[in-house]
């Protein structure tokens, strides 16, 4: 019996080259005193003594801090873009394009978002009198992004709320940090979008991959308060009101490249193909290595289920658990990746939202990835099947110079080779020229005497280069190699008993018998036609 190997084998004997590093991680920047009513009422009375805390003492602060913002954009002589219906990244990637530095502002950004904001709202007490009382609502305010380079980490941004308790939003990746730091390290590398495809010290690349943590972080927020503006003071900061980070999303991913490219995708579509089932409470339970309850009052929360994503030509693989989700798909055409992305740490694995847990949640994140590898199982390596596919159709070049011209699927004189050598393998002394010239000559339609030895001379030695015969040592006569006769088998049985067959019940308007694969076409064409006239109608 034949077991289904897992992913992870079989990609072991393809993988050349394999980084787990951080990627994008979205971060709150926040003041955790100013979370709850009583922090921010004593932020203005106990702190900056004032009689009570309002609204009104926030105004001024707002109008300050945008002030600051506009001042630092016309003195640092760059562009305030009011963000629309363009996605930001396309308007980042320009100005990246023409940035020559290694540090610096690349632009500013504005835009409107939802926001949590306190607000006055007047109370009363049980004499009657009212005073004013701090709450929480949500509101649409406008937002001030920074896009800027560092010389460690990379491209990053960050983006201010104008509005009480100014709550900031950090977001980094660590794949452009690693690159920086392997420059500077003098590693060299090929880099991969968002990624490495190649290194010339694996070992160090993954070490620096790996020292990213929260320090690194925290360095690179303060760093960046001291340059641009926000609307804390030095006596606010020295009164302990400092900015703190907690996480709000980690990705956290696997980049695998493969020895063999072009056959990646063919590989990826078979894993999808073998793990339709990967998203079931059982299969994701593996994955996580989580216990996952589907009955009764402790139910784990959310949808278990796989889908499969195509955008354009390339599909991708999407499992969930709770808040996280893993993504599966083939890069760039050069490798598997396999990311894993925590939405709430709290929520999905009970780990604190403190950067602090980032070492925790990176545990977590990387074995996830390498768990779905073990536990998805495929019935066959197409990667090999593909490089042999490729082998026997494609010409090769002998160690002399000489080209060998391939044997093409479907060429009417290949077929005939394939058929003769399974007639072939059943003669225990092999076969000489002349006794393959017998048999092929009928099979092409003509007679032994319009195939002359040149060209049968001509045809065994690409069946030899190829590997499907051998000579036998001391003779003129050849035998059929098993790879040979496996070769010989699937190709002609291909041809002649699904290929022929199903192209003559698709193509023939009157078949004599009724076809359910020409009736699935004509349902599907007609479906296709009924689908293009609404369309149209709808235009």
């Amino acid at each position: 019996m034949t077991l289904p190997r897992s992913a992870a084998d079989v990609l072991s004997g393809h993988v050349v080259f394999e980084t787990e590093s951080i990627d994008r991680m979205y971060l709150n920047v926040w003041q955790p005193r100013l979370q709850h009513g009583a922090g921010a009422a004593a932020f203005f009375t106990s702190h900056r003594g004032h009689a009570y805390a309002s609204t009104a003492l926030m105004d001024p602060m707002t109008k300050a801090f945008v002030a600051d913002i506009h001042h630092f954009i016309a003195s640092a002589g760059v562009d305030l873009v009011h963000f629309g219906k363009e996605r930001k990244d396309e308007v980042t990637q320009r100005y990246l394009a023409g940035f020559t530095g290694t540090e610096g502002v690349l632009y500013a950004g504005r835009a409107q978002e939802k926001a949590t904001v306190w607000r006055t709202q007047r109370r009363y007490h049980a004499d009657g009198s009212s005073y004013a009382w701090l709450v929480k609502t949500s509101a649409l305010v406008n937002f001030f992004y920074f896009y800027c380079v560092d010389a460690d980490f990379g491209p990053f941004f960050i983006k201010f709320c104008t509005y009480f308790p100014y709550t900031a939003k950090l977001c980094i990746n660590g794949h452009e940090r690693a690159k920086r730091q392997a420059a500077r390290a003098g590693i060299g590398f090929e880099a991969l979008d968002n990624g490495f495809a190649s290194c010339q010290d694996p070992g160090a690349l993954q070490a620096i991959c790996d020292r990213l943590g929260p320090r690194d972080i925290g360095a690179l927020l303060d760093k960046w308060l001291r340059i641009l503006p926000h609307p804390f003071t030095a006596d606010d900061i020295a009164a302990g009101y400092s900015y703190e980070l907690s996480i709000l999303q980690a990705e956290f991913s696997l980049t695998q490249i493969l020895d063999a490219p072009a056959a990646g995708r063919i590989f990826f579509e078979q894993v999808i193909r073998d793990n339709l089932d990967i998203g079931r409470p059982d299969q994701v339970a593996l994955v996580f290595a989580r216990r996952v309850v589907r009955k009764g009052r402790f139910a784990t929360p959310g949808r278990f289920r796989t889908r499969v994503i195509t955008a354009g030509v390339v599909p991708s693989l999407h499992i969930d658990y709770k808040h996280t989700k893993i993504k599966q798909y083939h890069k760039l055409g050069r490798a598997l990746r396999t990311e894993t992305t925590i939405n709430d740490a709290p929520a999905d694995f009970g780990i604190p939202k403190r950067l602090t847990s980032l070492p925790a949640l990176r545990q977590i994140g990387f074995a996830a990835s390498r768990r779905l590898l073990g536990v998805q199982t495929i019935s066959h390596d197409p990667i090999r099947g593909a490089r042999a596919f490729t082998a026997l159709t494609a010409p090769l070049i002998t160690p002399a110079g000489t080209r060998i011209p391939g044997l093409r699927f479907g060429d009417p004189r290949v077929h005939a080779l394939l058929q003769a050598l399974l007639i072939h393998r059943l003669l225990p002394r092999g076969f000489t020229n002349r006794e393959l010239r017998t048999l092929i000559a009928p099979l092409l339609g003509a007679t032994p005497e319009d195939i002359t030895a040149g060209k049968m001379t001509y045809d065994l030695r690409r069946l030899r280069e190829h590997g499907l015969i051998a000579r036998i040592p001391h003779t003129r006569r050849y035998q059929v190699t098993d790879t040979g006769l496996h070769d010989a088998l699937l190709f002609t049985h291909a041809h002649d008993h699904l290929l022929r067959p199903g192209l003559a019940q698709t193509a023939d308007p009157s078949p004599p018998a009724p076809s359910r694969l020409r009736a699935a076409a004509r349902a599907y064409q007609a479906a296709y036609d009924d689908l293009a006239c609404q369309a149209h109608l709808a235009a």
